[in-house]
Formats: C-alpha cells, structure tokens, sequence
C-alpha cells in the first residue's frame, strides 16, 4: 500500500491554509481543556503526524452515536475525518458495501498502529450469533479486528458498559468492550471509554483530537473515561446546583418551582451520581442539555443506568459506590442543605419566641 500522508502533507493537498488550521487547533485546544495559545504547538505536534487509520465497528447499537458523531460542531466531522485521520471503515458511513467494505477493513488492518473504534455492545450467548456483519459474528470481527491494534475507543455506554441491550434480562448475553478483554476473548488493548446515550459528540471528537496531537490516551479515570471530560459530576457543574444547596426543589414539571428552574432532584436528576461533560459542553452547538430543557438527568454515561431504578425517584444516596468522591459531594451538599434548613428552622422559632415574649409584655 502507498505510504500515508502526514497530516500537514494532507492539509497542503486539499488547499487548507495555515491559518484555517491553526484554527482548527485552536478549537481541539479547547476540547482538551487546554489555553488558546498551545495552538501552534498543537499544529506543529499534529503537522508531523502520520494520519492515522481508523476502523469503526458498529455491533448492537441504534447508530445514535454516528448520528451524533456527524453533529459535531468544533471539530467538524469533515476535518475529521477528511484532514486527521483515514476513516476506512464504517459501514453507515462508507460508499463501498458487500465485499468492497470488508475489503477495506483488512486492507486497513494491513496499516500498523491503526485505532478501533466501537460502538455498541458484544453479544456474546450461543456463540454471538445476535448480531453478525457478512456472515462474520461481532464478537469474532472484534478479535481479528483487535489483533494489530494501537487502541479502542468505546463509543456510546453500550460499548462502554454494554447499555440497554445489557439491561436485565440481558438476551443476548451483550458484554463491553473491556468486559471481553477482561474474560479473554479478545486481545487486550488500550482502551478508552466515552459513555453516553449518545455520547456527545464534542468529547467524541475532542479525545481523537487528543490522540492525534500526543499520540498516547488522556489521562482516565477508574471507570476508563478521560477525567478530561468525565472528571466532574453534572451536578457539580449544574447551573441549578445553587437551588440545590438552599433547599428549592421542583415538585412537579410544571410547577412554580420547575418556571423557577430550581432544582430537580427530587424529580429524579441522576445528575449527582453522574460524571460527564453536559452541563459545560452541552449539545446541539452549545445550546443547551437535558436539565436545562426541564428534565433530570437519566445518567445515561453510567454503567448498567438502565437498570439502577426509575428516572423519577429521587437519589436518597449515590447508588453506586463507582466514585466515592462524588458521594462525598452529595453528601456535602445535603448536609448543606440540612444546616440551612435547621437554621431556617432555629430562626423560626426564635421569631416565634421572640413575638410571644412581645405578646406576653403587652398583655401585662
């Protein structure tokens, strides 16, 4: 095969100026959480690279997370695709069909160091015949396609955790991507877990932006996702948190609290249990996230969410001990909110007192 192009070789190719790319890399900047002026360093960095091939296995999945791939809106899916890296597989994607796009897969297995990108869960019951691409079942597609790779990103909770087509009772006996490593039944590789229901699709493109610049996996918490994204909770970035803190609750989806934007905890938000980047990023170019549209978050980014009880119910506590700073927070936080309304309480009756004693000297 002919030797790939580099990426600044790419961009002189297509026509793209320096300064159109420089913005570009302003932008990936960004989404890594890093200051405007690394720019220039991160064009030189990427500049050198290698455009690197990308195989994107699609297994049970509702192809949510291409569709929102395809909505990104800082690093633009065609910069993408077309000027950092070499996308040559996708079967949704792609032109090719039947034998030209699996040919097109072990051509790209030929290339060393190319990354794997999944999204949806792995039957694994009755040998995985669930769920088959030309003949060839996800779970052996995801072995051979594993073999020589550098890493695998898990795109979407189904991959990552194996999502809804886990949840109980679990037909098809779905796993995860590091469920399978973990058993042996594919090769063990690096991987990167970007969770969600869709995941959104700025952190999509800001961790490829990530690899493409240092060439290595950001830094991951102990679930698998980069803290760089996943890091905080939603509630901690919320902008109702302050609702929160002083006790104002919505009761209802309507009423006056919920015309207040208070908080919706007690409607069943998940956001205190739920690390993911909605409340800063959001969705649709920066508009707006499920909590800001008048819904509780359903922690769709955490493992077996669907599961963990109604969408509706109120957290008494964090309900998995998945990161125990995060319960620390929300008990933090309730216990802010229980001394506020003691000494809402201490000020009432002290009011109280205070009047009585009033009455008591005016009817002497």
């Amino acid at each position: 095969m002919n030797r790939r192009l580099t990426v600044a070789e790419q961009l002189a190719k297509q026509g793209v100026s320096r300064r159109a790319f420089l913005k570009f890399c302003a932008a990936a900047a960004s989404l890594m959480a890093l200051p405007p002026g690394m720019a220039p360093a991160i064009a030189e960095a990427l500049g050198k690279r290698t455009r690197p091939s990308v195989i994107w296995l699609s297994f049970q999945e509702c192809t949510g997370c291409t569709e929102s791939l395809t909505r990104s809106h800082t690093a633009t899916v065609e910069s993408l695709i077309f000027d950092m890296i070499s996308l040559d597989y996708h079967h949704t994607l792609m032109a090719a069909s039947g034998e030209a796009a699996e040919l097109a897969r072990k051509q790209a297995m030929e290339q060393a160091g190319y990354l794997v990108l999944v999204d949806g869960s792995i039957p694994t019951k009755d040998g995985g015949i669930y769920s088959a691409i030309a003949g060839v079942t996800n779970l052996q597609m995801l072995k051979e396609t594993l073999e020589n790779a550098a890493a695998v990103v898990s795109i979407g909770t189904c991959a990552a955790y194996g999502g809804i087509p886990k949840a109980d009772p679990n037909p098809t006996g779905a796993k995860s991507v590091q469920a399978l490593m973990d058993e042996g039944l594919v090769p063990r590789k690096p991987v990167i877990n970007v969770p969600g229901c869709p995941p959104i699709p700025t952190v999509i493109t800001g961790v490829l932006a990530h690899y493409l610049t240092f060439g290595e996996i950001p830094e991951l918490d102990n679930l698998g996702r980069p803290t760089m994204f996943f890091g905080d909770s939603i509630h901690d970035r919320c902008y109702r948190r302050p609702f929160y803190d002083q006790g104002k609750f919505a009761k209802t989806f309507d009423d006056e609290g919920a015309r207040k934007g208070w908080c919706l905890f007690e409607l069943g938000c998940k956001g205190p249990t739920t690390h993911n980047a909605c409340a800063t990023t959001k969705w649709n170019n920066g508009t707006s996230f499920p909590i800001e549209s008048g819904h509780g978050c359903i922690g769709c980014s955490e493992p077996d969410f669907w599961d963990a009880g109604s969408f509706y119910s109120a957290l008494s506590m964090p309900t998995t001990p998945l990161d125990l700073a995060a319960g620390a927070a929300v008990a933090g936080a309730a216990i802010g909110v229980g001394v506020a309304l003691a000494n809402r309480s201490k000020k009432g009756a002290a009011k109280s007192a205070h009047q009585s004693a009033g009455l008591a000297d005016l009817e002497k």
